[in-house]
């Protein structure tokens, strides 16, 4: 077990935050180290609420799960935050120290990387992503290490597509700006990764091909997505939305806890159930 040091309670905090399974998975790691004096809520924070609810955390907090509007917005008020973080400018964790530091972190990166390495993706040829948010840049940035060649993404508006490409450069990805009316022909890229809210690409499950790659769907409520269903029903790989939130809440587990190993399958389990439960 973990010395808690009297520090022990965590949170997700974001807007909307009804939703979010990480108290489900953080709950089923912490019952399983142990540590039953540790705690993990939500709370509904937006952008205005988010400086007064950070100083008014005590000794007792260990860490907190950021999602959105609150990636960015959480970035002035840390002390430091990792090179993973900075290459994004998004900060999806953050750690309190014992000398009573913020530090931030990004596990989405490494969280999508691990959930495709898990299920035998290490290295592709190029890529297409669909979408241009906030997500999509995390993808790139995963996709910086697992893509050898170019990447196509698929985005709404020129404004989109100038972020997608400035993130590139960044990242040293080669990203190729296409126009959402075209997003059929991502479809045939080695792994697609569908970064879109529920419902936009719904669309495309006419253009799905006999023999897709893998589709990286972030989504996992409703899950499958009519993408997703259709790509399993041509037999091809299709990783979900709650493999990338199980591999990066494994990962603010085992920064917040200093535990070295985390209950994956775990928290996994207890994931698909609530899931289940909620449908």
């Amino acid at each position: 077990m973990v010395s808690t040091d009297g520090r022990h309670r965590a949170a997700v905090l974001g807007s909307p935050i009804a939703h979010s399974l990480s108290p489900v998975l953080h709950r089923a790691a912490y019952a399983e180290l142990g540590l039953t004096d540790w705690t993990y809520d939500r709370f509904e924070i937006d952008e205005q609420a988010l400086p007064g609810f950070i100083e008014g955390l005590d000794s007792s907090w260990v860490g907190l799960s950021l999602t959105m509007p609150l990636k960015r917005a959480i970035i002035p008020l840390l002390d430091s935050i990792s090179e993973t973080a900075s290459s994004v400018e998004a900060v999806n964790t953050v750690v309190f120290t014992r000398d009573g530091r913020r530090v931030g972190d990004n596990t989405d990166i490494p969280g999508m990387i691990a959930a495709l390495r898990e299920r035998g993706v290490e290295k592709v040829e190029s890529a297409a992503v669909l979408g241009a948010g906030a997500t999509a840049s995390s993808a790139l940035a995963a996709l910086a290490v697992i893509c050898t060649g170019p990447v196509a993404a698929y985005v709404r508006s020129r404004e989109r597509g100038d972020e997608m490409r400035g993130w590139g450069e960044r990242l040293g990805v080669d990203v190729r700006i296409s126009d959402w009316a075209e997003a059929e022909q991502a479809l045939h890229a080695p792994l697609v990764i569908a970064t879109t809210p529920a419902g936009a690409t719904d669309g495309l499950v006419c253009f799905v091909p006999q023999t897709p790659g893998v589709l990286f769907d972030v989504l996992y409520e409703p899950w499958p997505t009519a993408l997703a269903a259709a790509w399993s029903g041509r037999g091809a790989m299709v990783v979900g939305g709650l493999d990338l939130l199980v591999h990066q809440a494994a990962m603010q587990v085992g920064q917040m806890t200093r535990c070295s190993t985390v209950p994956l399958e775990v928290m996994r389990r207890a994931g698909n159930r609530a899931l289940h439960d909620r449908a």
